[in-house]
């Protein structure tokens, strides 16, 4: 009887101890709000932590930032793609590693009135908040390999040419990118109402500017050098309104001789779409990762 008594005390420590061990490897979600000295406000953001974060202090984890698209915030990828289901499915059966995912805040509602975009502009500059301010201190905040070769940028229609653009521009940084229904580029914006501070003609001049089109056909020797660096993926639904300037991006690489994928699968410019590119997406920045 002692025996069984003891028996059971063992088995009920073992069994605590692995449903703490258990609760310690649930994957989750955190957010929080910075304040910006460049932008001169506040802005959120959303970090999605790997299962086993808080067990082993010492583990370090690549990063992939997260873009979101026009009138969106950094929560539409976790509400709407619902990216922390689709990366624990994808890391339990082993076909995507471990990551942090940092989703930042660049806009929101613009029938509000709320600036957008990634890029800098007269009054937001955004760019240099993110390169400066963003993305240091997300790095020093969590244990996260800051490397390039363990760095990867994604995003979706606005967010997937802000990606590009930053990767293009910034390509010692990021080791891929993943652009989905990408605004690769734009006509000139309405030259009176840029002039008027317009938010909107504002983004679209920006874009019109940085066109990621552009980019790649002026580059020189030494820029397709460093584009070569970096890993491009080009995701874009064959009934998508931007379906051709992804086409124009892709065909500019071609022409470059610099590496790229592409996919065309069947959809438009909608949160389903987006929503399967993820499981194409994190296996992919997986494998740059060095899975």
């Amino acid at each position: 009887m002692k025996r069984l008594s003891i028996a059971i005390m063992a088995l009920t420590l073992c069994l605590a101890t692995m449903a703490q061990d258990w609760r310690h490897r649930v994957s989750r979600v955190e957010e929080h709000t910075m304040k910006s000295e460049v932008l001169g406000a506040e802005r959120n953001y959303t970090v999605y932590l790997p299962a086993g974060y808080d067990l082993n202090a010492e583990q370090t984890y690549p990063v992939l930032y997260l873009l979101h698209g026009m009138n969106g915030t950094n929560k539409d990828w976790y509400d709407r793609g619902h990216v922390k289901d689709v990366i624990d499915q994808l890391t339990a059966s082993g076909e995507a590693c471990e990551m942090v995912i940092v989703s930042p805040d660049a806009g929101g509602p613009v029938n509000e009135g709320k600036w957008n975009g990634y890029f800098d502009m007269k009054g937001w500059h955004y760019e240099e908040f993110f390169f400066t301010e963003f993305l240091p201190m997300i790095e020093k905040s969590y244990r996260i390999k800051a490397d390039k070769a363990h760095r990867a940028i994604a995003g979706l229609s606005m967010g997937g040419g802000g990606a590009t653009s930053y990767a293009q521009r910034h390509a010692d940084m990021f080791g891929a990118c993943y652009a989905m229904s990408a605004l690769m580029h734009l006509p000139p914006a309405d030259e009176d109402a840029v002039k008027e501070g317009n938010k909107m003609a504002l983004l679209f001049d920006a874009a019109h500017r940085l066109s990621c089109v552009d980019y790649v056909n002026g580059a020189d020797e030494a820029t397709k050098k460093a584009l070569h660096t970096v890993k491009w993926f080009v995701d874009c639904g064959d009934d998508d309104f931007l379906f051709d300037c992804n086409l124009d991006f892709y065909q500019a690489m071609r022409r470059s001789g610099i590496p790229c994928q592409l996919r065309v699968r069947d959809g438009g410019h909608t949160w389903e779409y987006w929503h399967s590119a993820l499981y194409i997406a994190l296996p992919y920045v997986s494998r740059v990762f060095g899975k």
